[in-house]
């Protein structure tokens, strides 16, 4: 079943993707309104990041069964598990970014100077990166599954930005957890 239109995939990529990181960008810097969200009690706030943190790890496994459940054949479990990756990134982004808003933007490193610049912030960096690349990619190969018959996604680009995606969110991902254990365990 078709739901988008074949040749409206780069577009709607396109336009997802520059929405998606003007949002994101936008609560990073600040620029939206902490009286544009609901307000949460502290303890909700606190908990977001250990949360989030669960919600990456559960979606390293769902990519990883998908991943595992393509190779053997398994389309119909790929499908389910790689749509569930993506709501799991959705709900962390959800998280997140109002989090973010709501707090006024990322907290502040509370480590040493020296942790901060030689581990924590090329952690932060490459993880960062990684998810600004990954986010185009993820709407491109799921514009194209919701494109296309599944006998046709074999003529497709699907495969092939689809084992690129998966292995920059995996990385990405499991930077987050990193990160997660730097700034709200270790320190």
């Amino acid at each position: 079943m078709e739901y988008v239109p074949r040749e409206r995939v780069r577009l709607l990529t396109g336009v997802l993707s520059v929405v998606s990181l003007a949002v994101v960008f936008a609560a990073a810097g600040g620029r939206i309104p902490s009286s544009s969200v609901p307000a949460s009690p502290e303890w909700v706030l606190e908990t977001i990041p250990l949360v989030n943190a669960v919600l990456s790890a559960a979606a390293i496994g769902t990519i990883t069964v998908g991943w595992r459940a393509i190779r053997r054949g398994d389309v119909e479990r790929h499908r389910i598990a790689m749509v569930t990756s993506f709501g799991l990134f959705v709900s962390f982004l959800a998280l997140y970014l109002y989090r973010l808003t709501a707090t006024g933007g990322p907290q502040p490193f509370p480590g040493p100077e020296a942790v901060y610049q030689f581990v924590y912030l090329p952690l932060l960096a490459i993880h960062i990166l990684l998810a600004i690349v990954c986010i185009p990619l993820l709407y491109y190969v799921l514009l194209l599954a919701l494109s296309r018959p599944i006998a046709d996604l074999r003529r497709t680009s699907h495969a092939r930005v689809g084992r690129i995606a998966a292995t920059l969110w995996l990385i990405s991902f499991s930077l987050g957890i990193v990160v997660f254990v730097v700034l709200h365990v270790v320190y």
